[in-house]
């Protein structure tokens, strides 16, 4: 029997973020909406008010101040140096491995991020190194992150959900010509900012079955002309439920702990569904302007990405 009873925690979904009230400040806090999509009200200049807690990090927010502030920038609800080395999951969707002509793994493909690969949604810009910009190869891929809140080692499937602190939205932004040049994938997916997350992180209490969330990833293209009368829709490119997951959380999280200790903040990206643009045709590539929305319902909300070119 699978025991989903994770971290205990007084919250349902937390961000991190800077006040408007003081931009030196970085708070900890829960929205006072439970339905705001914070990620899509920030993007259109909305006010979002959120309960502020005591404590300075999601791992241990403390509790409500009886005091409230307003989002000025949003940030990742984990810090950089919070969650130590990033593990990746690639090839995880059924649909993805069958547009992409691959049998399903019969275990799970790891590959790692750094910590310095890990970014803020928007207003911060998602960077396209001079790389990716030299043979046009930036991708999108939109992802269900989980965050570990318990130390956790080999630990059993029936008990891995025990040791989650929430879920978030990732974009795990890939270089592809630098990916598919070697075996390894931890060059081509492991740039500065490479690894978007957020804007929420929400409790297991409300997600105790991430197998029944769904993914939506959506990319808009630059304005060509800056006067507005050519920006195209957001066009969806990723539509995919967590059910077409090939290995399931508790199966990622059992198979990482097995002789590793996953440390409280480790973030755990899932692996995407299928719609990437480079098997689309003609391929889709991000750009300079371009934005990407990573939207994962319900509760988790939008992750808004605008690319820009390193300089």
């Amino acid at each position: 029997m699978l025991r989903n009873m994770a971290v205990n925690v007084p919250w349902k979904r937390l961000v991190r973020f800077v006040p408007r009230s003081d931009p030196s400040q970085v708070l900890i806090g829960q929205p006072q909406d439970d339905d705001v999509d914070v990620g899509i009200a920030v993007r259109r200049g909305l006010d979002v008010a959120v309960d502020v807690f005591s404590g300075s990090s999601v791992l241990s927010p403390g509790r409500q101040t009886g005091t409230s502030a307003i989002i000025d920038r949003v940030l990742s609800p984990l810090a950089m140096s919070e969650v130590g080395t990033i593990r990746c999951i690639g090839l995880n969707y059924k649909q993805h491995a069958a547009e992409v002509n691959m049998a399903l793994p019969t275990v799970p493909t790891v590959f790692m991020k750094p910590s310095t690969s890990l970014g803020d949604p928007w207003p911060a810009p998602t960077v396209l190194p001079k790389l990716t910009q030299h043979d046009d190869s930036g991708d999108y891929e939109a992802e269900l992150g989980v965050v570990i809140g318990a130390a956790a080692k080999n630990v059993a499937e029936a008990d891995a959900l025990a040791h989650v602190l929430g879920y978030t939205a990732c974009n795990d932004v890939s270089s592809r010509a630098a990916q598919f040049a070697q075996s390894q994938w931890c060059f081509s997916k492991g740039f500065d900012g490479a690894c978007p997350i957020g804007p929420t992180l929400v409790s297991p209490a409300l997600i105790p079955d991430p197998a029944r969330l769904h993914l939506r990833g959506r990319l808009k293209k630059k304005d060509q002309h800056g006067d507005g009368n050519d920006v195209p829709p957001l066009r969806l490119l990723q539509d995919c439920g967590t059910d077409d997951l090939i290995f399931s959380i508790p199966q990622l999280i059992s198979f990482l702990s097995q002789g590793t200790t996953l440390l409280p903040g480790t973030l755990i990206i899932t692996g995407t569904p299928a719609g990437v643009g480079i098997v689309r045709k003609p391929k889709v590539t991000v750009k300079h302007g371009d934005e990407f929305h990573v939207e994962i319902r319900p509760y988790i909300g939008t992750l808004v990405n605008v690319f820009e070119n390193e300089t």
